[in-house]
């Protein structure tokens, strides 16, 4: 009879070295997530990652109108006429000369801004000024912008009429 090579003890320690470097290897293969943004009407809340982006290249022009008007998986918050709608992004939008803007059904509603959120008392994003019937729904995407005034990454929601 022959002695084993390694204690238990030592099988052990090896298969859980190997469990921990294979458990490394899967996650160093991962995307790293992008920074969250946030809607907020009431106390209701949903945050979404970027829906487009280019691992913070530049996008093309062609690609942010797809993303303005193919929304992909938006993420729906209820909006009430003249709640407070209330947007925010993480600060690592807005780092190293980064601005954003919000966006509804593919018209600009605010101007870059630098700051981390923005709130809109009272609005009401579903008013027509008396132009046939109000949309039950609206696209709304945050787009975050580089120091040259070029789009890196779009956020997508879905403004749901109460």
């Amino acid at each position: 009879m022959t002695a084993p090579l390694f204690s238990g003890r030592a099988r052990r320690s090896v298969a859980a070295l190997g469990a921990v470097s294979a458990g490394l290897l899967l996650l160093s293969a991962c995307d790293k997530p992008t920074p969250l943004a946030t809607v907020t009407v009431g106390s209701s809340s949903v945050s979404a990652e970027a829906s487009c982006h280019n691992d913070g290249k530049e996008l093309s022009m062609d690609e942010v109108q797809e993303c303005l008007t193919n929304l992909k998986n938006p993420k729906t918050i209820e909006y009430g006429r003249g709640d407070t709608l209330r947007l925010g992004v993480e600060p690592e939008v807005v780092e190293d000369g980064k601005r954003w803007s919000a966006v509804l059904d593919g018209q600009p509603i605010t101007e870059p801004s630098s700051s981390t959120y923005r709130s809109f008392p009272h609005a009401d994003v579903f008013a027509t000024g008396g132009q046939g019937e109000a949309p039950t729904s609206k696209k709304l995407a945050i787009l975050q912008i580089g120091e040259d005034g070029k789009p890196i990454a779009v956020w997508s929601f879905n403004l749901k009429l109460k």
